[in-house]
């Protein structure tokens, strides 16, 4: 939350730390989940298709989250269930985008 309220602001920091953690979970992925793939892509081409995905999925937990919120009335008098959803769905489509995408194994 320092970026947020600090010098940064609400919205310039939010994307600051969405950038942040992306690039932290890049490293995770790359030197320990998916370390024994090796692709034919080049480091930044990986970190750039990496950052594509994570936008793709976040947009889905976005979009679940909203759609719940919108349709679901317990959702909206809860919308920590929304959050919950949309969470574990955009988790599904960084997974396995970054497996079957971003470090797929080339044989």
């Amino acid at each position: 939350m320092t970026l947020v309220d600090g010098v940064l602001g609400p919205y310039l920091g939010r994307l600051v730390s969405f950038a942040l953690a992306v690039l932290t979970t890049f490293v995770c992925n790359k030197f320990f989940t998916f370390a024994n793939r090796k692709s034919d892509l080049s480091l930044p081409g990986e970190l750039g298709r990496y950052f594509s995905a994570m936008i793709a999925g976040g947009a889905a937990n976005y979009a679940v989250y909203a759609a719940l919120v919108y349709f679901v009335e317990l959702v909206a008098e809860w919308p920590t269930i929304g959050v919950a959803v949309g969470s574990v769905v955009g988790l599904a489509i960084n997974f396995a985008l970054a497996k079957n995408w971003i470090f797929r194994s080339e044989r």
